[in-house]
């Protein structure tokens, strides 16, 4: 059965989001305190009842889940990076090119010019989606 459909994230529970991410990919959970103080380091310095109810609303739009039931409480992200940056762009490339995602491809590239790195980038992935699809074909 497929998930249904989220409402969207905003910036500021993004920015939450990437805290707990950070701290997966590390094999941890995170509280709100650490990713306010996370965040603070980073130069956005929210206040903590900011933070515990950007955390809330993330966990009833189920982004997190609570992973203890003493305090400090503790979470964890439910939906991955991949997971949530794949359905924004989905949702982008729907909304603002119509689903048509060579005009979104033209508009970075129309934006300013890539970087030696960014096209060595861009070529992998072009020639490893050219290896998948022969692969597929035999």
């Amino acid at each position: 059965m497929a998930r249904p459909k989220t409402k969207p994230l905003t910036e500021r529970e993004l920015e939450v989001m990437h805290a707990f991410w950070r701290a997966a990919a590390q094999g941890q959970e995170a509280t709100a305190a650490q990713v306010r103080d996370e965040l603070a380091t980073a130069g956005r310095d929210l206040a903590y009842t900011t933070v515990a109810t950007l955390v809330r609303i993330l966990c009833d739009k189920g982004f997190l889940q609570q992973t203890n039931q003493e305090r400090p409480f503790t979470y964890r992200p439910l939906r991955s990076f991949d997971e949530v940056s794949g359905s924004l762009v989905g949702d982008l490339v729907e909304r603002l090119f119509g689903g048509q995602r060579e005009q979104l491809l033209l508009r970075l590239l129309e934006e300013r010019q890539l970087t030696p790195t960014e096209r060595a980038v861009l070529e992998q992935i072009l020639r490893d989606a050219n290896s998948d699809s022969k692969n597929t074909k035999n």
